[in-house]
């Protein structure tokens, strides 16, 4: 996962100063000293001074500063040991929190989690539909109220994290192309609003692979260090993660899956905007799909969750429509399990989440290629890039907690870090 607009100016979160004056040996100290807190707390100091090989004076200042700067804070003395039961300490909860955004056709969530990924707050409300700008100035508003109401518990905001469709430019944030469903003309700057309203990393991502990464951090994925998340609802799209690194391709577009020519036919000039395969499976195409196949005495259908509700009561037309998609999706896992050999396909979107696909695509995949991933549905459900946004900040945020000064500057960045060792 990587920062496409990270400018945070801190060094460190203590007094204005400070970090000038810290030597290097106390800084890495502290920073030491903060990471084992972080990672095995509560914990004492003394076994502070064994887990980092530190002096117990050493250790004892470096806590006494973090303590100060609101980074830790005593958690009660340690029961169970005779004599004077030593202090054991844990990160505050006011050293600091992430907020991730996710930017969807429909619906617009924000939420806010602690640094170890703890939910605080979420808001959801529909998406604007007065263009880029509109959308923009909607997110700006919701973040907002997000930090406001998290900063008066758990202090300052460290990152923030934002999910969007289509294709994002990685060096300017700027969503270049394929975002149809959130505004017409496809491509929108989520940052031009907000860039200069927050003094912290705010890092933009596609949502589908955001959805992957939350599946890493928070799903399905855990300790997988190759799959692929295949989100299917208005549109079609897949998050690619290999050997812990998430794929974008050349041109940031890997895993747009829904230009897959696996229909009758592929030529079909229609089929040049949103892909054969999105427009055969994609919402809209299920539901004309339905309303095409549906028998005199059945209604006309506008959503697409009614043909899954119709198909799930037995209805013959609502069935067939469902066993066609099942059909190609499972061709389409078959495609990418025959190019990329994920040991997880984790399917998830409104429609790709329908408990009705899961076993007739595993059959579908299964009858197409001899080695096939193990597909499950995702258990994050419509929280699953929401969730990939967050973790990309919590990587981020604790990368500035742990490394002093190391405001992110790589375009490449781990996505197998667990929330706590």
């Amino acid at each position: 996962m990587s920062p496409s607009n990270g400018t945070d100016g801190s060094r460190w979160p203590g007094p204005a100063g400070v970090d000038s004056r810290l030597s290097l040996l106390r800084e890495l100290g502290e920073q030491a000293v903060l990471e084992t807190i972080f990672r095995k707390g509560p914990i004492t100091r003394p076994e502070i001074a064994t887990s980092t090989n530190l002096s117990k004076p050493t250790v004892s200042a470096a806590v006494s500063r973090l303590e100060q700067w609101g980074l830790v804070r005593a958690a009660g003395r340690r029961a169970g040991q005779r004599g004077r039961k030593p202090v054991a300490y844990v990160v505050s909860s006011r050293a600091g929190f992430v907020v991730g955004g996710d930017i969807g056709g429909s619906n617009v969530r924000v939420a806010a989690a602690d640094l170890f990924g703890e939910p605080i707050c979420d808001l959801k409300r529909p998406t604007a539909k007065e263009g880029s700008r509109a959308v923009g100035a909607q997110i700006l508003e919701m973040v907002s109220a997000v930090i406001d109401e998290a900063g008066a518990v758990h202090g300052r905001p460290l990152a923030l994290g934002i999910s969007v469709p289509g294709i994002v430019d990685q060096t300017s944030g700027r969503v270049t192309s394929l975002a149809y469903n959130v505004v017409p003309e496809g491509g929108f700057d989520p940052l031009e609003v907000i860039r200069d309203r927050f003094d912290l990393p705010v890092l933009v991502e596609n949502n589908v692979n955001l959805a992957a990464v939350g599946e890493k951090w928070f799903g399905l994925a855990r300790g997988v260090s190759t799959m692929v998340f295949i989100a299917i609802g208005a549109g079609i799209g897949m998050g690619i993660i290999i050997d812990d690194e998430v794929v974008r391709g050349a041109h940031g577009a890997a895993g747009e899956i829904g230009y897959l020519p696996l229909v009758g036919d592929p030529f079909d000039p229609r089929h040049r905007l949103h892909g054969g395969l999105e427009d055969e499976i994609g919402a809209a195409g299920i539901v004309t799909a339905f309303n095409a196949r549906r028998a005199s005495d059945d209604p006309e259908l506008s959503s697409v969750h009614d043909v899954f509700g119709l198909a799930g009561a037995g209805n013959a037309a609502a069935r067939s429509v469902v066993d066609h998609v099942a059909s190609r999706l499972g061709t389409a896992i078959a495609t990418v399990c025959a190019i990329l050999d994920p040991e997880l396909v984790v399917l998830g979107g409104g429609i790709g989440a329908s408990p009705l696909l899961l076993r007739p695509v595993r059959g579908s995949a299964a009858a197409l290629v001899p080695i096939t991933a193990r597909i499950e549905t995702s258990l994050l459900g419509d929280r699953a890039a929401l969730q990939g946004a967050i973790a990309v900040a919590l990587h981020t945020a604790r990368t500035m907690l742990l490394s002093p000064g190391a405001a992110p500057k790589s375009q490449k960045q781990p996505v197998a870090t667990a929330q706590r060792s």
